[in-house]
């Protein structure tokens, strides 16, 4: 559809929120699919795609605004792709993410369910994220044509946020209400110093231009972690950038650079340098440390994390007999903390780094329980495995938002485990996961977190016990 055969539809009401965050109405038996809207709201809406069941738009004006509806917080609302329900009082995030779950789980898996509980808030709804990614643009996504009009050179550079859907432009980012400081004041230190002395940023359509990505990881532990992303090799600038970092900003407890000289952003397949203090931060979760490296994995919210393998801990309830397989175990946080209340742990995860980190925050701790493996899971969890290692009690699984694979599932039943604790964030894929082992296993509780205010996503955890003959 060209744009100047789009049609605007007049003051549709919107009625509710999808699965996948988007606010929707129904025109003319149509679902129209709209972001940046809430229930209740009246709008008027360009239509920018007609299918034969649905449709999808963008609100261009609203003309009666929901009752429900705040005020957004963040200047960057509505062209940032994040947080899209600022608007959205957070006691109806909740309300609408744990809806999301019976849906899911019923709709998509037709499962049974018990009564679910109530969804676990996030005490800070903002400022709660311990890890962003900025990238830098040497051509900033500019709003308007108007904004446009005698910018120079150095105006055009951006440091900041993707705009969604568009891979290369990068919306400059003032304050971001995500992560505690020094996050906004290294970011905008950073893109101030590189203005000022003439550092090249990156063109992400042409893949030129020396400043490409920084990373920000802090921890409840006041630690902080900078990573500084490169695209190629130049000594000077770089020496020159990352001392007057370390001169400005003495919290930085690590500081690390990466030359990536590639056509995409991933770091994982390349080496991280240390440049000053240590190679590592650490989070706290009771007695236990954990290590975080350049490249680890950990929860994004550090203490909603903890609230989410309370939950898996509790429903687990182990007596210290059993064996506890972690599948998808990552660096072995759930392993680790459930560690003194069973007899042996076996920790699965295809990502030898994060097996690594295992390894090591297994001996930081002194524990001895544990033992991981790394390697693609359909691969590694066979009959065979399960007899060398010892037939599981209980399995946890914590798998990526694509779930399981079936021969994963096919191995877990053949298995036979009392309890299998299903951590998900993606209740979908969970849902379709647990339909396939329900003949043998019954839902028995459910239990959502949030992890992620002010946006559609979160965590479900269901506990699966095999069913009595």
């Amino acid at each position: 559809m060209r744009r100047k055969e789009r049609e605007v539809l007049e003051n549709v009401k919107i009625e509710a929120i999808a699965a996948e965050g988007k606010a929707i109405a129904h025109i003319n038996g149509k679902v129209l699919f709209v972001p940046f809207a809430i229930p209740g709201d009246i709008v008027n809406i360009l239509v920018t795609r007609k299918k034969s069941g649905y449709m999808e738009g963008n609100v261009l004006s609203i003309t009666t605004p929901s009752p429900d509806r705040k005020t957004p917080f963040c200047s960057h609302y509505g062209t940032c792709g994040g947080c899209k329900w600022q608007p959205l009082p957070y006691p109806l995030q909740l309300k609408f993410k744990e809806q999301q779950v019976v849906d899911q789980l019923t709709r998509i898996g037709k499962l049974e369910l018990p009564a679910i509980s109530p969804i676990l808030g996030s005490e800070k709804t903002e400022f709660y994220r311990n890890k962003l990614e900025y990238t830098f643009s040497k051509k900033r996504w500019i709003e308007s044509k108007d904004e446009m009009v005698n910018l120079s050179d150095k105006d055009v550079l951006g440091l900041g946020f993707h705009i969604s859907g568009y891979f290369d432009k990068v919306l400059d980012i003032e304050k971001c209400y995500l992560q505690e400081e020094p996050s906004n004041s290294i970011r905008l230190f950073i893109k101030d110093f590189a203005v000022k002395h003439d550092y090249p940023f990156f063109d992400l359509r042409e893949q030129t231009g020396f400043l490409r990505t920084i990373v920000i990881r802090t921890s409840s532990t006041s630690e902080v972690m900078l990573i500084v992303v490169f695209a190629y090799e130049d000594k000077e600038l770089r020496v020159r950038l990352l001392d007057e970092i370390i001169k400005n900003f003495p919290q930085i407890t690590s500081l690390n650079y990466v030359i990536n000289s590639k056509k995409n952003d991933t770091i994982s397949d390349l080496p991280v340098h240390l440049y000053s203090g240590n190679d590592s931060i650490y989070e706290k979760m009771e007695n236990l440390r954990f290590k975080i490296g350049p490249k680890s994995f950990y929860q994004t919210n550090s203490e909603q994390a903890y609230r989410l393998y309370s939950v898996v801990r509790e429903f687990a309830a182990l007596s210290g007999n059993e064996i506890l397989y972690d599948l998808y175990t990552g660096t072995g946080t759930i392993a680790l903390f459930l560690s003194s209340l069973a007899k042996k742990v076996v920790g699965v995860e295809y990502v030898p780094e994060a097996i690594e980190d295992a390894f090591i925050n297994a001996k930081e701790n002194g524990i001895e329980n544990c033992s991981f493996f790394a390697g693609d899971m359909k691969d590694i969890l066979t009959p065979e495995f399960i007899a060398v290692q010892g037939k599981p009690n209980v399995i946890i699984l914590d798998p990526p938002r694509a779930g399981i694979h079936p021969d994963v599932a096919k191995v877990i039943v053949e298995a036979e485990p009392d309890k299998i604790v299903y951590v998900s964030c993606n209740p979908a894929t969970q849902a379709r996961d647990i339909a396939a082992m329900c003949d043998k296993y019954e839902i028995t509780r459910v239990q959502p977190v949030d992890m992620f205010p002010h946006t559609h996503h979160l965590e479900n955890v269901v506990l699966m016990e095999i069913k009595k003959h």
